[in-house]
């Protein structure tokens, strides 16, 4: 079953597959030069909102997930899926795709 944090999301990720939410990029650089919505890059670091029950093994046993709800992830500048539901853009990723856990 997929679990959510605080914000609620009508998304339940199948498998080893994760829902999260990207953080906001930086609108300024380091010499304090405002960049436009065009010239910014898509951020690599995200929350996670909801996971899947895991990776199902050829014999039926089902793998849990090492990430959870709520935890800030890296991941690669082009993996997973962008989804918009409700209104808001998601990122579908499955655990594989994830490189590390923040904090």
């Amino acid at each position: 079953m997929a679990t959510a944090t605080k914000t609620k999301v009508n998304l339940r990720p199948l498998g080893n597959r994760i829902v999260l939410r990207r953080l906001e990029s930086e609108e300024t650089t380091a010499g304090g030069i405002v960049l436009p919505d065009n010239a910014k890059e898509k951020p690599r670091e995200g929350t996670v909102l909801a996971v899947g029950p895991g990776k199902v093994t050829g014999t039926g046993k089902t793998i849990p997930l090492t990430i959870k709800a709520g935890d800030r992830v890296l991941f690669g500048q082009w993996g997973g899926t962008e989804v918009k539901i409700d209104g808001e853009d998601l990122l579908i990723l499955g655990e594989d795709e994830v490189l590390g856990i923040v904090g």
